[in-house]
Order: structure tokens, then C-alpha cells, then sequence
């Protein structure tokens, strides 16, 4: 029904997350209605991609450089890294304007069931960083993987000299206490605070 290469694009579409058959049929026949310069800008884009991102040498972020700006950042608390699974988590959590130390991106979460051993994960990086660091913050996500990936950081450093944190986590802003699964409830009631 479709011409090859519309066939080709909706198969390619269809490999990004969150896109379905109809979907990605959608978005092919739009690009259809695109003008020349602006297909080749996205292209481009895609090409550049591949050839001009990479991860940042110091802590693993994804960058157009060798070094991030956030690890560049002079204003940024050097002496506090939060450790995430991947550059997304950095991205959510800068939105927030919360955090002000530095990063650490593992690319990953151990997880032997896909053979993903600490060995494969960027924790050599990060054992260098720490001999100048004074806190840890884990935030890794509270599912097998994270609290395996937590529990194997914690275990990693547990003799320096240095406090080890975990992000908090429970009940989200304005949840139904009789809809919350149980587990999300231990976790709330462990972490709670004063008031």
C-alpha cells in the first residue's frame, strides 16, 4: 500500500519508545508535508547524534564536549556527587534547580539477570572521584536493579570517610493513602521527617 521507503520509516519510528504502529504511520506521512531544508536539518541532526555526542570524561553525562558544562561549573558544590543510573536523571533533576553539587552517571543499574555486572557500569570513574568528596547521594530508582546498584555502591565505600545518602522516596505529592501498594508505603513511612 505504501511506497518502500514510507514502509522503511514507519519500521524506524517504531523503535523509539512509546511509539506504536499507528503512531509511528502518523509521524511518517507528516514528514511527508516537510519541505526539503527542514528534512535535511533533521537528518543532520540525527547524523550529529552519533558523530558529536559523547559521554562527559569526568563523570559520564552525555556531552557535545569532553568535559560537561555541569562538570565545568565552578559554582557547583564539588564536594557532593549524586549518583544516577543514566543522563536523563541528570536532566530531570537540573530542571528542578534543587541539587548543586556534581554527578555521577553510571549508564546503567546492575542487573545479572541481563548479565550487567559492576564491571560493565562506570564505577572506575567514579572510585576516582571520591578520595575528594565528602557525601554520596544515591538516586538510583527503587525498583530490583536501583536498590541492588545502591546497595552495591554503599558496600563499595562504606570504609572512606564519607557520608553515603539515598534519596527519599514514598508517597508522591498528593497521593491517596488506600491507592499506594505497600511497599510504597514502608518506604514512606521509613522515610519520614520531622514536621
Amino acid at each position: 500500500m505504501y511506497p518502500t521507503i514510507i514502509l522503511e520509516l514507519i519500521d524506524d519510528l517504531k523503535k523509539l519508545p512509546g511509539i506504536g504502529e499507528k503512531t509511528a504511520e502518523r509521524l511518517a506521512l507528516h514528514l511527508t508535508n516537510w519541505d526539503s531544508e527542514d528534512l535535511k536539518h533533521f537528518g543532520t541532526h540525527l547524523i550529529e547524534l552519533k558523530t558529536n555526542i559523547s559521554f562527559c570524561d569526568i563523570c559520564g553525562l552525555l556531552t557535545d564536549d569532553h568535559i560537561c558544562s555541569i562538570c565545568k561549573d565552578e559554582t557547583k558544590d564539588k564536594t557532593q556527587i549524586m549518583v544516577v543510573s543514566d543522563s536523563k536523571d541528570v536532566f530531570a533533576i537540573e530542571k528542578t534547580k534543587t541539587f548543586h553539587g556534581n554527578y555521577h552517571v553510571l549508564n546503567g543499574l546492575i542487573d545479572f539477570s541481563k548479565g550487567i555486572e559492576p564491571k560493565d557500569l562506570n564505577f572506575d570513574k567514579l572510585t576516582n572521584r571520591v578520595k575528594d568528596i565528602k557525601e554520596i547521594i544515591i538516586a538510583t530508582n527503587s525498583n530490583v536493579e536501583g536498590e541492588l546498584t545502591a546497595q552495591y555502591i554503599k558496600s563499595l565505600y562504606k570504609d572512606l570517610d564519607l557520608t553515603i545518602s539515598r534519596l527519599g522516596y514514598g508517597l508522591p505529592v498528593g497521593a491517596d493513602l488506600k491507592y499506594a501498594d505497600q511497599l510504597t508505603l514502608t518506604k514512606a513511612v521509613e522515610n519520614r521527617q520531622k514536621y
